[in-house]
């Protein structure tokens, strides 16, 4: 098989190359290259040369020579038009890059988000990106949601019909019931009437479609912003192994602070000590001790399965327990107020206590890498908290909707209270948490430290946080703005609890891959968990007859069955309630919209399944041209060593390092075009 010639076209049994003619070819090439970004405009000129594969004294070069190839010919044809178009080219620019500057400073946190990503590192960063990701949603939940729905209901009748023994007693902002039973907070107080303005407006379609259209927002949303991560981060990003990844490209450029800086130096160097210990530690391992470890990893998956189903089975007793206190204390409105803190207490108190109990479980697993652990830790509190909701809608949807004539109302406010306390539980978490930890520290047991900032353990917190306004949603329609507050308080609660009493996190992931992990979580279990959770009630549960604005209905989605009959007599409106009716309903519809997103998914995978060997295929190519450069890295040498008498260069100060490289890259050709000869003629 012949060697490809790197000259083309020619007999390689003539070629006789010499310097003067690949010197001038190369010039030939460059101002082959100058010719053509001068044609270009001035942004695709600047993108083509920061793009070029050479080094920036060369990049630099060839950009003076571009200028000056420019400037030669516009004082050849100068005119006073392209001077001005030059000008006001420039002025745009300029524009634009001050535009630039001005958003990102007036972007939301931008400056304490520097902050922390110099002291602690990208990590920690993330979480604090992954806060205000959530402020922004509910932001834009609430404005959706008051806008389409309260505003309206305001404008036809803004005083609340509140009863004239009922006054604001300031309980109710721990409770939300009381005086907020009788405001837009909750679902009770829409009214199903078409209200009649300036134009008419449907209450009961405007409040279907305004949740239904928000939720599915939201799951497209966290779709796309899964998969665009995923696919960065994980699809396309290059495999390499724990140890060779931390030592080469695990470094936190976003650190300046210098404290930070020999913290994280000392973190890396213990990172590689463990995983060095763990990989000789696995390959020692014997049989007996590879089922000693199995047994522990079984009881401490079981303790922490059965804790989880126990606390859920505490609360289903406790909330049955609040119901029946509520009925024996039903003429004392003020302590029945207070005795529905109970649920939402506890529940906090669980989601405060069992993770740390949790996190006990290391010193006894012995996990062959941190990762692990961390999803391990990640798995047990998803677990408990989805245990916990789970056994809430359940006796929310099946005995709270049977018993209560307004429950709608009464699930909102048992949302409202949920929220508050953890709130609460979240700044009492940071003091007892971690300003303790810090005072205990570093006083009374120097031996513990400052404590890390669990990154983990701080976002399953605004996970669940999340999953609470989401199930909300239905039931409290402005429950958005109390998590605004909260996650704005929150956020600089977080801040100053870092800065003061937390250090950076000793072992860390790629904070690229921690944010994809973070979507993902909310999006599965926690997001699908409350999509089902209104799901279920807008399509099997019978609706309050007496409040709401789907009261007399069998079910809220029989909304869209009353719209589509009023349509029917509306003269051009035929085509609507067809597709409705041999569409929308009909089972064959959702069969095939299945099985094309299960087609797009298989052409998906092929198609990552192909670059996946094509990239394959160019590692492969990079590792032959390595080699290929060390071969003629060789035959160059014994071609200085074979022709010891041929004049050198005298060594001198350059100017520039494009002199040299060229005059070394000239010899490695004509290596190159000698040792192909050789080839050749062996053949």
């Amino acid at each position: 098989m012949r060697r490809m010639s790197m000259f083309p076209g020619s007999d390689p049994s003539n070629l006789a190359f010499t310097e003067d003619a690949i010197r001038h070819e190369m010039e030939n090439e460059e101002q082959n290259l100058v010719k053509k970004l001068v044609a270009l405009s001035t942004r695709e000129r600047i993108r083509d040369i920061r793009d070029l594969p050479m080094s920036c004294e060369e990049k630099k070069h060839i950009r003076s020579q571009v200028l000056a190839f420019k400037s030669a010919k516009q004082s050849r044809q100068f005119t006073c038009f392209t001077d001005c178009s030059e000008n006001v080219s420039l002025f745009f620019r300029r524009c634009g890059y001050s535009i630039r500057s001005v958003r990102q400073t007036l972007e939301l946190w931008q400056g304490i988000m520097k902050e922390i990503g110099g002291k602690f590192g990208t990590s920690v960063l993330s979480y604090f990106l992954f806060l205000k990701w959530l402020l922004m949603f509910n932001i834009f939940s609430f404005l959706v949601n008051f806008g389409f729905i309260t505003i309206p209901l305001l404008v036809y009748d803004p005083l609340p019909s509140i009863p004239p023994n009922v006054s604001f007693r300031g309980l109710e902002i721990l409770t939300g019931a009381g005086y907020f039973n009788y405001t837009v907070m909750y679902y009770g107080s829409y009214s199903n009437e078409t209200l009649v303005g300036l134009v008419e407006y449907n209450m009961q379609l405007a409040y279907f479609f305004t949740i239904a259209v928000y939720m599915v927002l939201c799951g497209i949303a966290l779709i796309l912003s899964m998969a665009s991560s995923f696919k960065t981060n994980y699809v396309l990003a290059a495999p390499a192994s724990s140890g060779a990844w931390q030592l080469l490209c695990s470094w936190d450029f976003n650190i300046t602070n210098e404290r930070a800086v020999r913290q994280r130096k000392n973190n890396l160097r213990v990172q590689l000590k463990e995983s060095l210990s763990e990989k000789a530690q696995r390959e020692l391992l014997t049989l007996s001790e590879k089922l000693k470890h199995f047994g522990v990893y079984l009881g401490c998956w079981l303790l922490s399965t059965g804790l989880a189903v126990g606390c859920g089975a505490s609360i289903y007793y406790l909330c049955q327990y609040e119901q029946q206190r509520a009925g024996d204390a039903a003429g004392r409105s003020l302590l029945r107020e207070a005795e529905t803190l109970l649920v939402p207490f506890v529940v906090s108190l669980m989601n405060l206590v069992v993770p740390l109990f949790y996190s006990l479980f290391y010193k006894f697993e012995h996990y062959s890498s941190q990762r692990r652990q961390i999803y391990a830790l990640v798995v047990r509190n998803v677990l408990l908290r989805m245990s916990i909701l789970a056994v809430l809608c359940y006796y929310w949807m099946n005995v709270v909707a049977r018993t209560y004539s307004c429950w709608e109302s009464v699930v909102g406010q048992a949302l409202y209270r949920l929220v508050i306390f953890d709130f609460l539980f979240l700044m009492l978490g940071s003091f007892f948490g971690e300003f303790l930890s810090k005072v205990i520290g570093t006083t009374l047991l120097p031996s513990l430290g400052v404590p890390e900032f669990d990154i983990a353990r701080n976002v399953l917190e605004l996970i669940y946080a999340q999953t609470l306004a989401w199930i909300g949603i239905y039931f409290s329609p402005l429950l958005p703005a109390i998590q605004i507050v909260k996650f704005f308080i929150l956020f600089y609660l977080k801040k100053v609890s870092l800065t003061q009493n937390c250090q950076p996190p000793r072992r860390t992931g790629r904070a690229a891959q921690m944010q994809t992990t973070f979507i993902a979580l909310l999006f599965f279990p926690f997001f699908v968990g409350a999509l089902s959770m209104v799901a279920y009630t807008a399509w099997r549960l019978t609706p309050s007859e007496q409040c709401g604005p789907f009261r007399g209905l069998n079910n809220t989605f029989s909304v869209v069955g009353v719209w589509m009959d009023d349509l029917e007599e509306i003269p051009g409106s035929q085509w609507v309630v067809w597709i409705y009716q041999n569409v929308i309903r009909s089972e064959i519809f959702y069969f095939l919209i299945t099985l094309i997103i299960l087609v797009i998914i298989y052409m998906f995978w092929q198609v990552t399944k192909g670059r996946k060997e094509l990239i394959c295929l160019l590692k492969q190519q990079i590792v032959n041209e390595g080699k290929d450069k060390s071969f003629l890295l060789d035959k160059l040498q014994n071609l200085q060593k074979s022709q010891p008498n041929k004049p050198k260069l005298k060594n001198q100060k350059r100017h520039t390092g494009r002199r040299s490289g060229t005059s070394a890259l000239i010899q490695a050709m004509l290596a190159r075009q000698q040792a192909q000869n050789e080839y050749d003629d062996g053949y």
